[in-house]
């Protein structure tokens, strides 16, 4: 026999082959009783030239598929009894010379020359190293009731359309690191050995096919092999274990993280709780955590020690993503919580800070951040009338630096914070003594506006226009929540000297002042509102342009709290 296939194989290599074809081409052709189209397929792959043999493997056939292969000029190897497809693709393989081995099967009655170069030509122009088929019709009972529902579970990375399809191809020495099943596993086995070693499979379309049906029978074989050949390599790769052991040690280790969660939030948060009923499943939360989260990563590193490493990161990130996002969501919420707590004169105590968590420190170049929350401290030493307030403090309540607030019976002046001091506000103690506030008390964003209401500001007005020992300067209250006002230009002699926000109480005088006198009285009506007032004094005069309306913070001083608005010009 071997002194026949050699004859066959110097007979076949005679055909003229392409000279930008460097890779010699084997096809390999599993036959059970198929006399019907045994030479057809032939036929049909004789007419391809960089085709360099073309073997049929006769697995124990009782008709005339020897006779008919032998005549119609392919290499043949006969089996004396069936011993499946996976032997029979398995023996074509080793008597096969080619550096590219096809497998097609040799009942397709519809094969074309098209269909074949679908299947080779990847191979050859390197872009894969195995090419497997899809076809122009929807998958088999095999595939739809057992393949895919455990290739979902075992190896959820895999998404090809029909994993059983017969016909293949490949690289000799990709296929030599696979191992061929002698029965029908051997085709759902091949693309589990080379997903579990990283060869890239390309699943292409070679369009509709006609091959005999399977009767019910071979159905029911064809699957108990492909079930044994799936579980078999699940088990072999270490994806019972990934999905079994490793998903347990996960969802242990977040029930732990949950606990640790409801822990603190029982500490924190629910009234009528007694403290040790929140640390015992805060503690419980701690110990599973850490125990699950040390066998997990113990049997993780042995698992990817003693099994191939391709595509085991992204099978276990997709067995376990809801699982595995879940922690992760756990861990932030617990790093926020570690971030917030804040130990101070013996007590401990929550405060959400600002994307600021434990493991991600907030940066100041951040676009998107949340304001607060501020701790008050001390003053600076000699700063007894003057008040350190952060950046974003300052935005809430509407005021800018430099500003004058009056707190009791006491004006202080608003600076800006010290370096690196981004959420520190610095109170006198007199301050600290009028607003109810000590040092280590944390405020949140949404209220502060609560501790500063009702109290008077004065704002100076910065202005090119005006001269150099010139000062304009107006004077509101802060309200604890925003409310509904407007938006005023101000000119000074037909020149702009600044926009102010703030609201006006109808029917209400507001008085401007000259030089700490008062030279006009401004009676704001809702019709106001859509016009200007001008008022005169001396040479000069005033024109307030109002404009859109706004939500803000501040009233205007009217009449009885003092100056609207002031100038002192010379």
């Amino acid at each position: 026999m071997a002194i026949e296939i050699k004859k066959m194989q110097e007979k076949q290599k005679k055909q003229k082959k392409p000279n930008n074809i460097n890779n010699s081409v084997s096809v390999v052709i599993p036959a059970f009783n198929e006399e019907k189209n045994i030479s057809k397929v032939i036929s049909v792959l004789m007419e391809i030239n960089y085709i360099d043999e073309i073997i049929v493997v006769d697995d124990g056939s009782h008709d005339k598929t020897s006779q008919i292969a032998r005549e119609s000029g392919a290499i043949l190897i006969q089996h004396h009894y069936n011993q499946g497809k996976g032997a029979a693709l398995q023996t074509g393989f080793k008597n096969s010379k080619g550096d590219i081995i096809a497998f097609l099967d040799g009942d397709i009655s519809n094969i074309n020359c098209e269909m074949v170069d679908k299947i080779i030509q990847p191979i050859l122009t390197g872009k894969s190293g195995i090419v497997k088929t899809k076809f122009s019709r929807e998958s088999g009972r095999v595939t739809q009731l057992t393949a895919k529902p455990l290739l979902r579970f075992f190896f959820p990375e895999i998404n090809l359309e029909q994993p059983l399809s017969g016909q293949f191809a490949g690289k000799r020495s990709v296929l030599e690191k696979i191992k061929f099943e002698r029965d029908y596993g051997v085709d759902i086995g091949i693309v589990l050995d080379a997903d579990a070693k990283g060869i890239k499979i390309e699943e292409v379309d070679i369009g509709e096919i006609k091959h005999d049906i399977s009767p019910l029978n071979s159905l029911n074989e064809m699957a108990n092999e492909v079930v044994r050949t799936i579980i078999s390599r699940a088990t072999e790769y270490g994806r019972v274990t990934m999905m079994d052991t490793l998903g347990n040690y996960i969802r242990m280790a977040t029930l732990g993280l949950s606990l640790i969660i409801l822990g603190l939030f029982l500490i924190f948060f629910v009234t009528g709780t007694p403290l040790i009923i929140g640390e015992i499943v805060s503690a419980i939360g701690i110990v599973l955590t850490i125990f699950y989260l040390v066998k997990l990563i113990i049997n993780s590193f042995v698992i990817f020690k003693k099994r191939p490493k391709a595509n085991f990161l992204k099978s276990f990130f997709k067995m376990h993503s809801t699982l595995i996002i879940s922690a992760l969501v756990l861990v932030l919420m617990i790093t926020t919580f570690l971030s917030a707590a804040n130990f101070s004169n013996g007590k401990l105590s929550i405060e959400p800070s600002s994307r600021n968590l434990v493991i991600f420190p907030g940066s100041s170049t951040e676009t998107i951040y949340l304001r607060g929350p501020y701790t008050v401290d001390v003053a600076l030493e000699n700063e007894s009338n003057i008040i350190r307030m952060p950046l974003d403090g300052l935005n809430t309540l509407e005021l800018s630096y430099g500003d004058i607030i009056t707190i009791g019976d006491n004006q202080y002046t608003i600076n800006q914070t010290k370096e690196g001091e981004t959420n520190i506000l610095r109170l006198p103690y007199t301050v600290r003594k009028d607003l109810n506030l000590r040092i280590g008390d944390q405020i949140q964003d949404s209220k502060i506006l609560s501790f500063f209401r009702g109290l008077e500001v004065k704002q100076f007005v910065n202005s090119t226009n005006l001269s150099t020992n010139d000062t304009a300067l107006y004077s509101f209250i802060l309200n604890s929540y925003s409310v509904k006002g407007s938006t005023i230009d101000v000119y000074l002699d037909n020149k702009y000297i600044t926009t102010l926000t703030g609201s006006f109480k109808e029917n209400t005088t507001y008085g401007i002042y000259y030089d700490g006198y008062l030279v006009d009285s401004m009676y704001y009506t809702k019709n106001l509102s859509k016009n200007s007032y001008f008022a005169y004094f001396g040479n000069h005069i005033i024109e307030i342009k109002f404009k859109e309306s706004v939500s803000t913070t501040k009233t205007f001083d009217d009449n009885t709290q003092g100056v609207f608005l002031g100038f002192n010009l010379n």
